[in-house]
């Protein structure tokens, strides 16, 4: 379900009404959300009866892994209303992907109560860095297509998906449901 979607205006993202949070809180990664802010988002609540694969929005290169230790409290839109910042400070693995013409894109893999386990595609998986209890990077150099597989989260969840500006433009309404491989989204034509 499409839980918010918008534009980073000064870093800040939408968790839910009168709910806001910091993009570098999100990513914990300066230069990245510099170049992110004032770009398009899109939060996608996953529930227990969603599908629960991750895939690439774009084409692109996987430039990197940042697994982000934190809570697991549950991200339901109920509990989304009440808790400040929410999103930002539970467990989450942001990937980084350089999609060429489109810019950087951050799809983040926020982990919730049950979902005690993110499994990546092109990494090991988000348990094997929790007990060091701290940021963990990874780089890596992997060619994706849109549509591929970046992970799985093992229960219901959140993703967060920021773009840089100018450069992408979203749509829906919040509350949609969302399925896979159906467009929301379109890559503006650079000059």
């Amino acid at each position: 379900m499409l839980a918010a979607r918008g534009t980073a205006d000064d870093g800040t993202l939408i968790q839910a009404k009168g709910r806001n949070y910091q993009l570098e809180e999100l990513l914990v990664d300066r230069e990245l959300s510099e170049k992110l802010t004032g770009g398009a988002y899109a939060t996608i609540y996953l529930s227990p009866r969603d599908y629960h694969r991750v895939h690439c929005p774009v084409d692109g290169v996987i430039v990197r892994y940042d697994y982000v230790p934190g809570a697991l409290w549950p991200v339901n839109p109920r509990v989304a209303a009440r808790r400040d910042r929410l999103l930002s400070r539970n467990e989450r693995v942001v990937i980084t992907v350089d999609a060429g013409p489109v810019g950087m894109v951050a799809i983040v893999m926020v982990g919730a109560a049950g979902v005690g386990n993110i499994a990546l595609t092109h990494a090991p998986e988000s348990v094997t860095w929790r007990a060091a209890g701290e940021l963990r990077r990874i780089e890596v150099d992997q060619p994706i297509l849109r549509g591929e597989e970046l992970g799985a989260f093992r229960l219901g969840s959140t993703v967060v998906m920021c773009f840089e500006p100018g450069l992408v433009e979203l749509a829906g309404e919040e509350g949609q449901a969302l399925r896979f491989g159906e467009r929301f989204g379109v890559a503006r034509e650079v000059a």
